[in-house]
């Protein structure tokens, strides 16, 4: 993508961006994926997970991890694929989860907003999927839309996560916010927040303490504003650091100190070498 029109916000040399949920391995990056991880890290964003929705896009995100020291992956069954989380499946995921590069479980949760699977079987898809990431003391990356009060209660019910996690493109208001913070959980900010009329998510930015919020780009999906509409990518993650720093009346760069400290923190990631990202 050229930038033709846009100038991308920018850091200080001695700050850096995580993008903490991204999907590598979709058809959108599949003609540039070189330029586009080599793009970000030439603008400080020198760490990206790509999160797995179902066994094969795991096991590509798992490959892409492998290929690139500054690409980490997830391993999840989807809400959507809720149907195909078999016994035998999350057999598969869980021995695919032992691999070095994996640093969390999910993409898991709940879907109301499309039902593509039935609620029940993604509840149960869910909660097995829950105890594995427990079990496997990986953090969980959770999917939530419109399904807040079912997705709080099963996560209670699995009991303490350890490892915590952490609400993607976060969709709740303020009160839901504070509520999964209580149960160890970050908010992550997607490039929705550069929307105009995203006022509940503002408001959340706004009054949660920067210690618990993470950032995402979600791309290929929900590019922000000015580029609304296109192919999302890790470089972009730029805007939504900038309008964070505006809603907080801080600068971007203390955005990217914390939230990268939130990351490293969560997903347990290693430092990043400049000989590393040549």
């Amino acid at each position: 993508m050229k930038d033709h029109t846009f100038s991308l916000p920018q850091l200080s040399h001695q700050s850096e961006l995580i993008d903490t949920h991204c999907h590598l391995d979709m058809e959108a990056f599949q003609p540039d994926l070189d330029a586009v991880i080599q793009s970000a890290a030439q603008l400080g964003i020198n760490r990206i997970i790509t999160i797995g929705i179902d066994y094969n896009s795991s096991r590509q995100a798992v490959t892409i991890s492998e290929q690139y020291a500054n690409i980490f992956a997830t391993v999840g069954f989807h809400p959507h694929d809720a149907i195909n989380a078999t016994v035998n499946a999350l057999k598969d995921l869980a021995n695919l989860a032992q691999r070095s590069t994996v640093v969390g479980f999910g993409e898991i949760g709940l879907d109301y907003a499309k039902n593509y699977a039935p609620r029940d079987v993604q509840m149960k898809a869910f909660s097995e999927q829950l105890h594995l990431a427990k079990e496997l003391d990986l953090p969980v990356v959770i999917h939530d839309r419109e399904a807040h009060e079912d997705t709080c209660n099963l996560i209670r019910s699995v009991g303490h996560l350890p490892r915590g996690g952490v609400m993607h493109c976060f969709s709740g208001d303020s009160q839901l916010a504070r509520e999964m913070i209580d149960l160890g959980f970050y908010i992550s900010i997607p490039g929705v927040a550069t929307f105009s009329n995203a006022y509940f998510l503002h408001e959340v930015i706004r009054i949660t303490d920067l210690q618990h919020l993470l950032l995402e780009t979600d791309g290929p999906f929900l590019a922000p504003v000015p580029y609304r509409g296109k192919r999302n990518e890790p470089k972009l993650l730029l805007y939504t650091a900038q309008r964070v720093a505006e809603l907080k009346q801080i600068s971007i760069d203390e955005v990217a100190r914390t939230t990268t400290a939130n990351a490293v923190r969560l997903f347990h990631l290693p430092e990043i070498s400049n000989h590393d990202l040549q």
